[in-house]
């Protein structure tokens, strides 16, 4: 299927006339575009409250931002969110609206978790204080008003990766208790001679080049070792068996299509109850654009269906 007009559209506004890659500017460069990016897609719905709270993780507080929507059920489900950007980029606040409106759309309470990120601090920083978060929420779920019976990990792209490998840490360390995975065009390997990276290499927002620049700076100076570490490269594990279900969703011209399809095929031959839909014509990062393309609201309406269907 050829690239969707709207998103076509959106490509050569952004991409048409002159412009630095990702992977060519400054960190800071980078986290204030994408940031200014996010705030372009318009303030976030209403929802019934946000708390601002801090999980205790290995090396400090962690910050979390909680989105209840309206409910008539004392005790809120639990989606436990990690948001993208390359472990270098993003943080509550770019994905603030798309947090809103998956809390929403699926009568689920959202946490976003804030991570470090590298360079700063390289992995496994990121994996730490997401697993950290995650077994501090569950633990604190009574005390939180959530039901600590449902809650689940998800997120977009890195934050697909982290959800992925705390998952993988939850079954290996016993816990905390999960209930699902959504994961939104993860990243699950250090592979980038995969079809999709070929094909969708430039062009299409995300490029192939970038994405070696995420891995570098996430791996810093142990970068074999790193890329080849189950928290990194969640598709390497031996075997997925007995992890919760998952919802994996995917672009069709997104360098990260093949790595997110064969994680959800590889769920699925290990015995896991997994669903895994692409979403044609759509590029990287479609998901957050709900404003904009129907596909977005699509996706939106999809992952909120399965939330729905655990609680």
């Amino acid at each position: 299927m050829p690239l969707d007009p709207h998103v076509k559209r959106w490509l050569d506004e952004v991409y048409g006339g002159p412009f630095t890659p990702m992977h060519e500017m400054t960190i800071d460069q980078a986290r204030r575009q994408m940031q200014a990016a996010s705030d372009l897609l318009g303030p976030g719905e209403e929802v019934a409250s946000v708390e601002n709270i801090a999980a205790d993780g290995p090396h400090g507080s962690i910050p979390v931002r909680i989105y209840r929507p309206r409910s008539q059920h004392d005790r809120l489900p639990l989606l436990v969110y990690f948001h993208g950007g390359g472990w270098v980029l993003g943080s509550i606040a770019t994905h603030d609206a798309y947090c809103r409106a998956l809390a929403n759309a699926s009568g689920w309470a959202v946490a976003s978790v804030d991570y470090r990120l590298a360079p700063e601090h390289p992995f496994p920083a990121a994996f730490d204080d997401s697993y950290a978060a995650a077994a501090w929420l569950a633990d604190s779920a009574d005390r939180l008003n959530l039901d600590e019976r449902t809650i689940a990990v998800g997120g977009d792209s890195a934050g697909g990766n982290l959800a992925a490998a705390v998952a993988l840490a939850a079954r290996d360390r016993g816990g905390p208790r999960l209930a699902a995975q959504l994961l939104i065009y993860p990243i699950t390997d250090f592979d980038l001679q995969r079809p999709s990276y070929i094909a969708n290499a430039d062009g299409y927002h995300l490029t192939r080049e970038t994405m070696r620049w995420f891995w570098q700076l996430y791996c810093g100076d142990n970068f074999a070792r790193v890329a080849d570490d189950l928290r990194a490269s969640p598709l390497r594990a031996e075997s997925l068996a007995e992890l919760p279900p998952a919802f994996v969703l995917t672009a069709e011209f997104d360098p990260l299509l093949d790595e997110g399809a064969a994680y959800a095929a590889k769920l699925s031959a290990s015995g896991v109850e997994a669903r895994h839909k692409r979403y044609d014509g759509m590029i990287h990062g479609f998901v957050r654009r709900t404003a904009e393309w129907s596909v977005a609201r699509e996706a939106l309406r999809d992952a909120a269906e399965f939330l729905r269907s655990l609680s």
